[in-house]
């Protein structure tokens, strides 16, 4: 029996109640920097609290050992100062790391892919067969966020009777966009209609189970962490 997807990943859909539930997010999507000064503040701070957490060394032990206050040093830590030269430089010693790493973030160059209609770069993927296309729409390889994401653009239009299992790390996300297909994953089967979404642990087995309305395309965004 074919079950419908929700945003829980369970057998029934979410009752209104549950629809309208507010979700505790740990990140603003909204949050916007107050200038290049507060991103420098910010950049080095995060780059301060990386550096000690590494070493495992606890805010009074890098105070100690700086002789600056905990209170400096958590500002500093959370971008609400501006650290003078002088002041990175005796962090710096104290954590046995160069200055200029202080600023390594601020200066990374932030990516962004722009990707024009019926310009993705079709791939062969394993389980590809003739009839199924996979275009990615873009990528960034390793950014400061330590995440990659890679968005495809699948278009299945001819029928075939068995189908090649995925399974890998990291978080995908489908969304459809045009037919049927009944969509495996673990040891559950959903039936993905268009305006969808199916949320899921990449690292079970899935993959199109049975395509019920041809042609049939969906987003298929998969999230996972960059190696070292």
């Amino acid at each position: 029996m074919v079950s419908t997807c929700n945003y829980e990943v369970q057998d029934k859909p979410m009752a209104a109640s549950q629809q309208s539930a507010k979700v505790e997010l740990g990140q603003d999507p909204h949050a916007t920097m107050e200038g290049s000064e507060k991103a420098l503040e910010v950049s080095i701070g995060r780059e301060v609290h990386a550096f000690r957490k590494q070493q495992n060394i606890t805010v009074a032990e890098l105070a100690a050992a700086t002789n600056l206050s905990i209170g400096m040093l958590s500002k500093i830590e959370n971008g609400n100062t501006s650290p003078s030269l002088s002041t990175l430089q005796t962090i710096s010693n104290a954590l046995s790391v160069p200055l200029t790493a202080f600023f390594r973030q601020y200066e990374e160059q932030r990516s962004a892919v722009h990707t024009k209609a019926g310009a993705g770069v079709q791939i062969e993927r394993e389980g590809t067969r003739a009839g199924h296309q996979y275009n990615l729409l873009g990528h960034i390889g390793g950014n400061s966020s330590g995440i990659i994401v890679e968005p495809y653009l699948i278009t299945l239009d001819s029928e075939s009777d068995t189908f090649k299992t995925f399974q890998h790390s990291g978080i995908e996300t489908i969304f459809m966009l045009e037919g049927e297909v009944d969509y495996l994953h673990g040891n559950k089967i959903y039936s993905l209609k268009p305006g969808d979404t199916l949320f899921f642990d990449a690292d079970a087995p899935h993959g199109p189970e049975k395509l019920v309305k041809l042609p049939a395309r969906y987003l298929s965004i998969i999230s996972y962490k960059q190696k070292p």
